[in-house]
This record gives structure tokens, sequence and C-alpha cells, in this order.
């Protein structure tokens, strides 16, 4: 799977991001302009120790993006989507899109696909979710439908009496 993250814009998101990517064994594919520096302190300490882990590839436009990866499956991950997350079919090879904080992504792309547009539902008062939570959320729905291929599975988890904490 490829996390793209088109003209992020907070450096904790992208690092909080890289942190996911990093445990689901995900790309994480930057579209420029970014609005920080990836050396920053926020961005490295979000991110903690797992940066060895993620193979982060920089693109100067979404353009390039889908020049470098023609055919890949992409989905568009925003508000307006008429879809939920949960409603479509991702293959493994998917590429899930994010606009940036403060803007989203663009009106055209996403009139241009309203198939592959998804949302995920939140209350009706709030404007949107964090950026890294909507990554972390649409991601292991694709590694869910996908049987969490490549992942670790672990036994159930022992239950534990408050005695015991």
């Amino acid at each position: 799977m490829k996390i793209v993250l088109v003209e992020p814009e907070i450096p904790q998101n992208t690092g909080n991001i890289s942190r996911t990517c990093a445990a689901t064994g995900s790309e994480l594919h930057l579209i420029d302009p970014i609005g920080f520096s990836l050396e920053e302190k926020m961005v490295r300490r979000a991110g903690l120790d797992y940066w060895h882990l993620v193979t982060i590839v920089r693109h100067a436009s979404l353009e390039a993006f889908f020049t470098a990866y023609p055919g890949i499956p992409a989905f568009y991950i925003s508000t307006k989507g008429q879809k939920l997350y949960t409603e479509v079919s991702y293959p493994p090879d998917a590429a899930l899109i994010f606009g940036k904080e403060s803007a989203g992504l663009p009106e055209e792309l996403l009139k241009a696909n309203p198939e592959t547009t998804v949302r995920i539902p939140i209350h009706e008062q709030a404007r949107s979710l964090n950026l890294a939570n909507a990554v972390a959320i649409t991601s292991f729905e694709l590694l869910r439908q996908n049987d969490f291929t490549g992942l670790k599975q672990r036994g159930a988890p022992r239950s534990f009496s408050w005695d015991e904490i």
C-alpha cells in the first residue's frame, strides 16, 4: 500500500503518519510542496525511532506520482466523498491519497473520481478528522480487507482483572 500526502503542512502529522507506515509496511509518498523540512525536530520526534522502517518517496506533483505508478488503484480520502471508506474494495497495492490539512484534495480531482472518493463518517458539526487519524483508519481497513497480509499476527490477548493491574 502507498500512503500519499498531497502538500502536507503539519510536521507532527507527517511524523505520526510515518510511524503508521512503519507499522503497516506502507510506503509514504509526499507530494510537493511540503510545508516543512523533514529534518524538523517535530517530524522526527513524532516518528520516533521508526524512520529506518519507512520508505519515503517525494514527488514534484500528483501527476508525477501517477507517472511513476501508472495504473495504480487510487482512492481519494475526503469529507466530500459520497461512499464510506468501508463500502469499497481495496486491492493490497492501492494508493490512499490524502489532501493537505488546510484544504483537502482539489475539488476537480474529487469530481473526476467519484467512485474512488471515500469518506470517514463523523459528527455533522465536526469539520474533519486529524490527518494522521484518517490515514490510520483507512489504511487498517485496506489491511483488514486483505487479511492483514504481511503483518505480525498475535494470539488472543489475555484478560486481566483489576486486582492484577
